[in-house]
């Protein structure tokens, strides 16, 4: 009855504040994190009733499968972005733009933040600051999708944005891995290549390949179906088991073998997208489907974000240091790759700003930093902060790109509900 409770609350809320949202203009999935905050530990849940709200950080981790699926298939759609007769035509620059854009946000926050370590030696440790440069490569995909889905966004940004934010994971992955094990190095005064260099490169291609295996047998077995809906459950069917098989964490011969959800969730819909024929009706439905999991997976992503992390000065400070550094990596590593493979001009003006989203896979790279110790919970603190900042900030910079850019219509569209009484009155 409690968690039923409290996801109902969780789900009631994140729409009640999109209403609000709507009023000012401002993307739903702000609305959302808005009503995770209002309901987490630190508002509606310090009242300490259970079920009413998330009464703690332990309590908000019961769901964490809400945000492992949700993930699965956040990432699963992005996959129909990489058909063959799209990557055709933006391939090379979404190639181009997506490994520079990560790679400059990674070098500036890394010079940035060394330069702090040398003032402030004592504030900000060495390893703390290499880590928090790879931590500054990765993009919130989530966000990103739901505020392109919202508004219906089409045009070349919108095309080069979806590819270049799932291929930032992958080089944000690579990076934080190299960055982690020289920062373990560091620590330690110990060089393991094994960790720097072997095992991210096989978390990325396992990755993959799990994906490539999961596609095909998905496009095999849904070819038994012919209805709707089990086609549909099919492909639920599917995102839920490629979820469980990317969680596997084993060792072999002292390398450790792990998967990346999004990255194999991501194959998973390049496959099935480019396999089967009619793939674009299945996602669309699918998106349907999704729709009440994602709200929640914002929600509770909002009631998970730590606000004590405000009392703290320096990590304040920091914080600040890493934003505004990182937007100046992504906005001029955007802008002079696509300025370089030739990308129309709005692209090249807009196309950064739609990159300062930052959430769950540099939550996920903060939590595996907190294993090196006190340095580890430094780079944890400081993303807690920015993820704030740029989980309220980043949509509405995101949309109001989209909108500059020409790939947004004017809002004041007529709703679903307003077109159904439409066709009744033309009906009668």
């Amino acid at each position: 009855m409690q968690a039923l409770l409290s996801l109902s609350i969780a789900l009631f809320s994140g729409l009640m504040l999109s209403r609000l949202a709507k009023l000012v203009k401002l993307p739903a999935v702000t609305a959302y994190l808005v009503a995770g905050i209002l309901i987490g530990p630190y508002v509606l849940g310090s009242l300490n009733v259970p079920g009413l709200g998330f009464i703690s950080m332990d309590d908000i981790k019961t769901y964490s499968i809400i945000s492992d699926v949700a993930l699965g298939f956040i990432a699963f759609s992005i996959g129909n972005e990489f058909r063959l007769s799209q990557l055709k035509k933006t391939g090379r620059q979404a190639t181009v733009i997506g490994i520079f854009q990560a790679l400059c946000a990674t070098v500036l926050v890394d010079v940035a933040l060394i330069a702090v370590h040398f003032a402030f030696p004592d504030k900000l440790p060495l390893p703390s600051a290499i880590v928090l440069g790879a931590v500054a490569s990765a993009t919130a995909p989530a966000a990103t999708l739901m505020v392109v889905r919202q508004y219906k966004s089409k045009g070349p940004l919108t095309d080069l944005l979806l590819p270049i934010v799932a291929l930032d994971d992958a080089v944000g992955l690579i990076l934080f891995a190299i960055s982690f094990g020289v920062a373990r190095a560091l620590i330690s005064g110990h060089i393991d290549m094994i960790s720097v260099i072997l095992e991210p490169t096989l978390e990325v291609v396992l990755s993959l390949l799990l994906g490539l295996i999961m596609g095909l047998l998905f496009s095999h077995f849904e070819k038994f179906f012919h209805s709707r809906s089990k086609r549909m459950a099919m492909s639920v069917t599917f995102v839920l088991l490629t979820v469980a098989l990317s969680m596997l964490n084993f060792q072999i011969g002292g390398i450790n073998i792990a998967f990346s959800s999004l990255l194999v969730c991501m194959m998973l819909g390049t496959v099935f997208c480019n396999v089967c024929d009619f793939s674009e009706e299945l996602m669309e439905r699918i998106d349907r489907w999704s729709a009440p999991l994602l709200i929640l997976f914002f929600v509770i992503s909002g009631a998970e974000l730590e606000l004590s992390v405000f009392t703290n000065g320096i990590i304040i400070f920091i914080g600040i240091v890493y934003i505004i550094v990182r937007c100046l990596g992504k906005y001029y590593g955007a802008f002079l790759s696509a300025k370089a493979v030739k990308c129309d001009s709005k692209v090249v003006k807009y196309l950064g700003i739609t990159l300062f989203p930052q959430a769950g896979v540099a939550l996920g790279m903060a939590i595996k930093a907190e294993s090196l110790g006190s340095e580890g919970s430094i780079v944890a603190n400081i993303t807690l902060f920015s993820v704030l900042i740029y989980e309220l900030v980043g949509p509405y910079l995101t949309k109001v790109a989209l909108m500059k850019a020409g790939e947004i219509s004017p809002e004041g569209k007529v709703s679903a509900r307003e077109e159904h009484l439409k066709q009744k009155q033309q009906k009668a």
